[in-house]
């Protein structure tokens, strides 16, 4: 059996990978119903409302799934993690503290008047409601990416010694909080969400036109979802760029991992395509000449620092991060296409659509969910073996009063836990997409067939 850090860091990844399903969604949504219901409000059009409703239901799903798997995590730092619990303790007890009091609150305290209270306040309201939802679960990412940055890039604190050893003391809150990776980071995980729900949008709608049903809803919503996720997609190119090169300038060995670069050389090669050989510190693949170099120094001779410049004992997985990497980028590209495919066949008028045009977007709202998921695996993996970069590392931060079978069997207990609750997720999506919206809601809806 493997030993407490290994099972330790594969229970947490379990955990993480498995909630992260939910936040994204919740997160895109309450901006598209932001937009949504502006829509309503300003055109008066009923079927903007019939889709406002409908897309909140589903938002409402995701939110307490994101909620109930979320805090499993809480209760893991305490127990499996209980040394870096203690060190990083006073920074993350501020920054939990914040989403708590800032985001939590706020999301769940208007969930109920925006489920609820249609046609009970005023429109006027009823929007704010819509918004301060919005705003909940956007400044619940701001407060999780910000304490994930400060191990990252720490910043605004000094180490404090005592009886129960060495931890982390805040010196300047604000210097903690927007430390040097927290907004590029912020941005980018935010892009992520906001093309996660548009393509869930783009998805559910394309159904819709398959099976011919709320054909007036449905080419409304994915109108919405494809010019959301066109956006979004030109603005990840840029937020990438920035995020890359940030990565290179303060955590050197992730980014020599991410593109697989074991040796520093002038006019460094970007691998479009590759295969890391780690036995001989190598890569093979397609590679375009000085492309790594100009990307991140804009100028086509510097070199990348490369893994021979930094101790072999903080490498981290190199052939992992560096898949995971290409992986989230790759499925950039194949997100950019459909997306760009989706918005031809708009422009030619929806309803002439091929059916397997229209299933390629079904199937495409598993996308998004991979690329973030490679995209997080890329970032943590590639922080090893520190798990606060440079001031504490991975093996020192695991409990050691728990045994190896006790974390195995929470593993097994998760696994299967987790395992039900995705089947009753898809369970009660797939039948509140069956359902579809209400269209009794409104006398003046009517489908064009």
């Amino acid at each position: 059996m493997a030993d407490v850090l290994t099972l330790s860091r594969v229970q947490f990844a379990l955990n993480t990978c498995f909630h992260y399903l939910y936040p994204p969604m919740s997160i895109g949504l309450g901006l598209l119903l932001v937009w949504m219901e502006g829509l309503y409000l300003w055109t008066k059009r009923p079927h903007f409302k019939v889709m406002t409703q409908f897309w909140i239901k589903i938002f409402a799903l995701t939110f307490a799934l994101g909620v109930a798997t979320g805090l499993v995590q809480t209760f893991a730092f305490g127990t499996n993690w209980s040394r870096y619990s203690r060190f990083v303790g006073d920074v993350f007890g501020s920054a939990l503290a914040a989403e708590g009091m800032f985001a939590f609150f706020l999301e769940a305290g208007f969930l109920g008047v925006l489920l609820f209270g249609w046609d009970r306040i005023s429109p006027g309201l009823h929007y704010l409601s819509t918004i301060c939802v919005m705003l909940g679960a956007h400044f619940s990412a701001v407060w999780i990416v910000v304490a994930n940055s400060w191990m990252q890039t720490p910043a605004g604190f000094r180490l404090e010694s005592g009886v129960m050893g060495t931890r982390a003391v805040i010196t300047d809150f604000w210097a903690m909080v927007w430390n040097p990776s927290s907004f590029d980071r912020l941005f980018h995980v935010l892009l992520g969400c906001w093309l996660t729900g548009a393509f869930l949008i783009v998805s559910v709608s394309s159904y819709y036109l398959i099976k011919k049903r709320h054909i007036d809803m449905a080419f409304s919503s994915l109108k919405i979802g494809i010019g959301c996720s066109c956006m979004v997609l030109c603005l990840q190119l840029f937020s990438g760029d920035r995020s890359a090169r940030l990565v290179a300038h303060y955590q050197p060995a992730k980014f020599a991992a991410f593109e697989g670069i074991y040796k520093t050389q002038p006019s460094t090669p970007l691998t479009v395509v590759g295969r890391v050989h780690p036995e001989t510190q190598s890569v093979s693949g397609l590679k375009i000449p000085k492309a790594l170099s100009f990307l991140v120094y804009r100028d086509g001779t510097t070199p990348v620092v490369g893994l021979d410049q930094i101790p072999k004992e903080e490498w981290p997985n190199v052939p992992w991060v560096f898949q995971f990497y290409h992986l989230m980028i790759g499925l950039w590209g194949v997100m950019i296409l459909i997306t760009g495919l989706g918005l031809w066949q708009l422009t030619r008028g929806v309803l002439k659509m091929q059916k397997s045009i229209l299933w390629l977007l079904v199937i495409s709202v598993a996308l998004p969910h991979i690329a973030q998921q490679a995209g997080w695996a890329a970032a943590e993996v590639g922080r090893q073996p520190w798990i606060v970069w440079h001031l504490l590392r991975t093996q020192d931060g695991v409990s050691t009063t728990i045994s190896p079978n006790q974390v195995n069997g929470s593993i097994w207990m998760f696994s299967f836990i987790y395992l039900l609750l995705f089947i009753l997720f898809v369970f009660l999506l797939d039948r509140k997409i069956k359902e579809g919206p209400d269209e009794n809601l409104s006398p003046l809806y009517r489908d064009p067939y």
